[in-house]
């Protein structure tokens, strides 16, 4: 077992943090997919309103990635199909059936775990719609299946504020996690990595066996390209697959039962929230039924995916399969108080030394969606390069791409961005390097794909 210790990072402490005891959620009247939040996918949808589906049946395919299926939550009457600009697919609701019926696609057991060919385990877990689970780094798109990638990753906790911990998703699920586990070694064929935070190593036991990579440090210090960073050797490495501990769990309910899973454990937290706590909800349920009676309508926005890596959701949305962080947070005054320039901030919540907050004790403190401050030109403090955890300099990548020089942007490291959102939190002159970056990464995707 080896232990990473990651010195780059920023440790955002708020309050809001969810007790670990697992409630139960009703279940909802209806489910949906949301594509819109599903990255670099094309939808080429394969239902219209009035159909009736099964848990499992084919809602529509990635048109990049022919036989990547993405599968309905839940089994009924397609109630709505949003569309967007462009038609973009916004989200894909169901109505529930009171009686659910199931597509079936048969268990299969340890034995025949190890005789399958490598391939038709892919085309499997494919057909059943969870391959996406699995991505492929550096562009974090779902894997390919023709690649054999170098090793995979697979990080059990999730440094982003408010996440499930891994005692509690984990806890009663030790042989499923041990099953999904040799699958995934079974389907990459390569070295398989598990990581996690040195804290919670004597919380899970049972599974400390697996357990390859152990890290110290803040945020983003669980994430495989992080880790990956860290510790490869080649570069032909930066081609590997990861996945998350509850990811695990999905493949190996899927493999072992032959269904499509239709639960999964959330985090309903943040310092908007009343009662933070962990829950067991269905896939695609309504935002608005895991929040029910939690939170205020009016000046609260709700984040799916985690405070630095999730997307802004509306109370009308739902949560996709993977999407395991809903977080609450204020929206802000839009206008700051009279001579705020001139207090002395001993609440505020900032990376920067000028508030007097910077030395008080640590403690948990509240955060709003408000920038505070208008954007402004890029003053070369160097805070963003301070907290990367992959060592590029983001000012300068930054530059490179709004100039389209490619290449020179390729040199800095553009390549290596986790995309973690530091650069973007701690920027004093609130520029949003993570969108910019992103863009870029994206746009050379597309170009070499």
């Amino acid at each position: 077992m080896n232990t990473v210790h990651i010195k780059k990072g920023y440790q955002l402490r708020l309050i809001g943090a969810p007790a670990a005891e697992v409630e139960v959620l009703p279940r909802p009247a209806r489910v949906a997919v949301v594509p819109e939040r599903l990255r670099f996918v094309k939808p080429r949808l394969t239902v219209k309103v009035g159909d009736r589906v099964k848990v499992g049946s084919v809602l529509f395919e990635d048109k990049r990635h022919p036989g990547v299926f993405y599968r309905s939550p839940g089994a009924g009457t397609v109630s709505a199909v949003s569309l967007g600009p462009r038609r973009l697919v916004r989200h894909i609701v169901v109505d529930l059936d009171e009686q659910e019926a199931f597509e079936e696609f048969g268990p299969i057991d340890r034995g025949e775990l190890e005789r399958i060919d490598r391939l038709d385990l892919i085309d499997r877990l494919m057909a059943g719609g969870l391959w996406p689970l699995v991505r492929e780094l550096p562009f974090r798109d779902a894997a390919r299946r023709e690649a054999r990638p170098p090793a995979l990753f697979v990080h059990l906790d999730n440094l982003d504020p408010f996440h499930p911990l891994p005692p509690v998703y984990l806890r009663g699920c030790e042989d499923l996690f041990e099953f999904g586990l040799r699958a995934l070694e079974r389907a990459a064929d390569a070295p398989v990595n598990v990581s996690l935070a040195k804290e919670n190593a004597a919380a899970i036991n049972g599974l400390r066996s697996r357990i390859t990579h152990l890290y110290t440090g803040n945020y983003p210090a669980h994430d495989p390209g992080v880790l990956l960073y860290r510790t490869k050797r080649s570069a032909a490495e930066n081609h590997s697959w990861f996945i998350s501990g509850q990811g695990v769990l999905l493949l190996g309910q899927f493999l072992q039962e032959g269904r499509l899973p239709t639960e999964q454990t959330l985090v309903i937290a943040g310092p908007g929230a009343q009662t933070p706590r962990h829950v067991r909800a269905r896939i695609g349920a309504p935002i608005a039924a895991l929040g029910a009676g939690e939170v205020p309508a009016a000046g609260i926005r709700c984040v799916a995916g985690g405070v630095f890596s999730g997307q802004p959701a509306p109370m009308d949305s739902f949560l996709n399969a993977g999407e395991t962080s809903l977080v609450y947070l204020a929206e802000g005054a839009e206008s700051p108080p009279a001579f705020r320039w001139m207090l002395p901030g001993r609440e505020a919540t900032s990376y920067s030394r000028t508030f007097l907050s910077s030395f008080t004790s640590p403690r948990d403190r509240s955060m709003s969606c408000n920038r505070h401050g208008g954007l402004r030109a890029c003053i070369q403090c160097g805070f963003c390069a301070r907290v990367c955890p992959v060592d590029i300099l983001p000012q300068l990548t930054y530059k490179a791409a709004l100039a389209e020089e490619v290449e020179e942007s390729l040199s800095h490291g553009l390549l290596d961005c986790v995309e973690c959102g530091l650069c973007a939190f701690v920027c004093p002159s609130k520029i949003d390097l993570l969108e910019t970056l992103r863009r870029a990464r994206e746009a050379y995707y597309d170009d070499i794909a």
